[in-house]
């Protein structure tokens, strides 16, 4: 499958052009573009970004250079074009430089026995304070435990241009749990309160919503979900990835 690197730098960010944030002398985007190219499920890369600054920095396994807008989901939208026909795609940040070949193909793998239209990673918080003790994350407690979001999407470009509103609140309220419960529905919301929302409630609660199979996938790779945007977060990713 072909996969979309979202590149984008805008105003709001508190690291600004971050994908081409040194790591320990790598540019942070060479970090995902070489966990993609290392799962044997991918085949062309697409990176939405600021084109003269991708081809004068020369960044390597890159197959196609989409020019940016001015938002995320515009980004997504320009990402997916070429791929419109494809089967399935897969959309990422440029900011998981924690990312790994296995962690990639273990996702899609899960994704694709799932047969769903959508497919998002879901960590146990456990498994990512066991692998990056300093991390700060968003979580959010569910009946199957407490758990943090990745950075990676699985989607079929089909259903992309009906979700567009949707999606726009959604990544805006990706990392505030309680609006995402209220976006869902009282009875969802109610269900978070008392801390008996399950992960088969959303999914059919999206199914509803929005006419289509969405499944959420628990990884047990830490390495999707751990972005870096922000300074202290370049120091702690710079300790765990001195070894690459």
């Amino acid at each position: 499958m072909n996969a979309i690197i979202l590149a984008g730098s805008s105003k709001e960010d508190k690291l600004p052009d971050k994908a081409f944030v040194e790591i320990n002398g790598k540019y942070m985007i060479s970090y995902v573009i070489e966990a993609l190219r290392g799962c044997d499920k991918i085949d062309k890369i697409a990176v939405v970004g600021d084109a003269d600054k991708l081809k004068e920095k020369n960044i390597q396994g890159i197959d196609m250079i989409i020019e940016q807008s001015d938002n995320i989901m515009d980004n997504v939208l320009k990402g997916v074009q070429p791929f419109k026909n494809d089967r399935r795609v897969l959309i990422l940040s440029c900011d998981i430089p924690m990312l790994t070949k296995e962690a990639v193909c273990d996702f899609i793998e899960k994704a694709e026995a799932t047969g769903a239209d959508l497919c998002y990673p879901i960590v146990r918080k456990e498994d990512n304070e066991r692998k990056f003790p300093d991390a700060k994350r968003t979580y959010a407690r569910i009946k199957e435990g407490t758990f943090t979001g990745g950075n990676i999407f699985y989607v079929n470009p089909a259903i992309i241009d009906r979700l567009i509103k949707s999606a726009r609140q959604f990544i805006a309220y990706r990392k505030k749990p309680w609006k995402l419960g209220k976006l869902l529905g009282g009875k969802i919301l109610f269900l978070f309160i008392i801390g008996r929302l399950s992960i088969p409630h959303i999914e059919k609660k999206v199914e509803e919503l929005f006419n289509i199979k969405g499944k959420a996938i628990i990884s047990p790779y830490p390495e999707i979900g751990n972005d870096v945007d922000k300074k202290e977060d370049v120091i702690m990713a710079s300790k765990y990835l001195k070894d690459k």
